[in-house]
């Protein structure tokens, strides 16, 4: 059996984009004159932006939290346009070869809806079938409330659904909403994270690996 969906997270499992982040956060308390860390910095993946802002204001970051989201996300957004989309090894590919499948596919992230579209709009095939951004739901992850969302929109069983992932943050709202979760680590460990499953990278992996994955692990979910 095929799952329902696969759901992605975006920052760091589908792009790469944590550098962009992290470039644009250092800038920002660098301008306030504080200090910010490569190890700092790890503190916010995955995280809701509002939340991440609220760090940055602990940060010595003396701007309203709304008004350090929007800044943050205008300038990951330029890079964006201007240095292109820099997907994960094997993320495009496995993309591609779900759509071929037939499986449906979300993207839920916690970044402002518009960064989310500007990333979509850049991929080169109809890649998704919705997005749930971070602006669409009341509470962030680690809470459910965004996969429970894509579920709900797709009109899907989120048992019937896999969540591809990079944090323990979204991992951890994986398993909150029900779904088999996959870890996929980029900056961040997730050896404690509790995935139902971990693939070192999404390179060289099929739609077919998908559907294995869910078989293997959907009725141990809903157990």
């Amino acid at each position: 059996m095929k799952p329902s969906a696969v759901l992605w997270d975006m920052d760091g499992t589908l792009v790469d984009t944590e550098p962009y982040w992290m470039h644009v956060e250092t800038l920002l308390v660098e301008s306030y004159g504080g200090t910010w860390t490569h190890e700092d910095a790890l503190q916010l993946v995955g995280n809701g932006l509002i939340d991440s802002a609220l760090v940055l204001q602990r940060y010595g970051v003396d701007m309203e939290a709304q008004a350090i989201v929007d800044h943050l996300t205008d300038a990951v957004v330029h890079r964006l346009r201007t240095d292109g989309v820099p997907f994960r090894p094997g993320a495009r590919e496995l993309l591609a070869d779900l759509r071929a499948a037939g499986i449906r596919t979300a993207l839920v992230t916690m970044s402002m809806r518009r960064m989310a579209m500007e990333v979509v709009d850049l991929i080169d095939f109809a890649a998704f079938d919705l997005v749930v951004a971070g602006d669409d739901v009341a509470r962030p992850k680690p809470f459910p409330d965004a996969y429970l969302r894509a579920a709900e929109l797709l009109s899907v069983d989120i048992a019937d659904a896999v969540v591809i992932e990079d944090s323990p943050t979204g991992i951890a709202a994986g398993r909150a909403a029900g779904a088999v979760v996959l870890g996929v680590p980029h900056i961040v460990s997730l050896d404690d994270a509790d995935a139902h499953d971990l693939w070192p990278t999404l390179a060289g992996r099929t739609a077919t690996d998908i559907i294995d994955l869910h078989a293997r692990l959907a009725k141990e979910v809903t157990r």
